[in-house]
């Protein structure tokens, strides 16, 4: 009996221990999340900048870590944290990124994205066949960029039909690649940059011949599904962008998107491809890009010296006194501009809706001269 007792006794006390033991480590509190910016001096930079600026009415950024994802996300003025915006030429990036996914697809794809387009596209072209899409998407195709539309619209004939919701993408670059525009200065590929333009549709053209289907639908398989994005497409509301109503719905030119410039886009979607190009081409776990397509858009192909260089799809941004080249940013004519600091390791985007397009630039400028420097100080101040 009492070695039955002395047993029992001692059962006892053993599970007393573990059970001692199991609430022990069930009160160990996790570990502390990692501190996050102040950007409070962010946030009264924009509102400020949408109190006093009567083009501007609202605003909204969003700012995600490499590895924490988004860490900040506000809005000012009539813009609300899911507002979808009309990006202008801050669809450039996005577009480079689509075409470089097909460029790396070999499985599916014959594409080389260093081949010349005559090898892609169906029609006896009148511009040079040594024209590449990497040419094209870098700005240095030698065809006569958007900057001429402002100045002189009707010398740019029937290459307007980029800016219009009718047609196709298709009929649209066909008559592109078959009419010169004979007013104005034409270059060999890869001598001078010339922004935007034409160049970027016959770069849409060849991905939808390459990936034999639309430029929507391989968006959505390339990137818009394994990134999970919800909003994020293309249209067309160039000629119209004071119209636009918010509704993802209502985009018009589906058919005949502007790949340099007709992309829509809430806060979320764009962290999303930030993040995928802060991380070495991934969503998630889906690997979208490689790390080595990643690095290859923002290889400066002109280079940051006295001004802004330009990669493929990325503007750069000349640092200071020698040191490394950190800033990339995408800006668009109605002031939004998302951006990329590969040192800091986060990128941003802040959307602005200055749809006539008259004093945008104030936004864009401003956001990279100011705006910028105050999420750089918030993020310095915790290192």
């Amino acid at each position: 009996m009492a070695m039955k007792t002395l047993n029992a006794l001692l059962t006892c006390l053993l599970l007393a221990a573990c059970n001692g033991s199991s609430n022990d480590n069930a009160d160990v509190a996790p570990p502390e999340p990692p501190p996050l910016p102040d950007f409070t001096a962010v946030n009264t930079w924009l509102q400020a900048f949408v109190d006093e600026n009567e083009a501007f009415p609202g605003a909204s950024i969003i700012i995600v870590d490499k590895e924490l994802g988004p860490i900040h996300k506000a809005a000012f003025g009539n813009q609300t944290e899911d507002t979808v915006a009309l990006l202008a030429s801050a669809s450039k990036v996005p577009t480079a990124t689509l075409l470089m996914a097909l460029h790396e697809d070999d499985d599916n794809i014959d594409f080389d994205i260093a081949a010349p387009i005559a090898d892609y596209l169906p029609w006896q072209g009148v511009w040079d066949e040594r024209i590449t899409t990497e040419h094209a998407l870098s700005n240095r195709s030698g065809i006569p960029g958007i900057v001429v539309l402002f100045r002189d619209p009707a010398a740019y004939g029937a290459h307007n039909c980029q800016y219009v919701p009718t047609g196709t993408l298709q009929a649209c670059a066909q008559l592109i690649y078959e009419n010169p525009l004979p007013e104005l200065e034409t270059n060999a590929p890869d001598t001078v940059f010339e922004y935007g333009g034409s160049q970027w549709t016959l770069s849409a053209a060849v991905g939808e011949i390459v990936g034999g289907a639309t430029w929507q639908q391989l968006w959505d398989a390339y990137v818009g599904q394994p990134c999970g994005l919800e909003v994020f497409r293309y249209g067309n509301y160039l000629s119209a962008p004071q119209s636009w109503d918010g509704n993802p719905d209502s985009l018009i030119g589906i058919e005949n998107p502007n790949a340099e410039g007709g992309a829509i886009s809430n806060l979320d979607d764009y962290a999303r491809l930030l993040s995928m190009h802060l991380n070495d081409g991934k969503c998630g776990d889906n690997q979208v890009l490689s790390a080595e397509a990643v690095a290859f858009m923002q290889q400066a192909r002109t280079p940051a010296a006295d001004g802004w260089g330009y990669g493929m799809g990325w503007w750069i941004i000349p640092p200071e006194d020698d040191a490394s080249i950190y800033l990339y940013v995408d800006p668009g004519l109605y002031g939004s501009v998302s951006w990329l600091d590969v040192e800091r390791e986060y990128g941003g985007v802040v959307l602005f809706e200055e749809y006539t397009g008259l004093v945008a630039g104030q936004g864009s400028q401003g956001v990279v001269n100011e705006l910028i420097p105050l999420v750089e100080d918030a993020i310095d101040a915790l290192r």
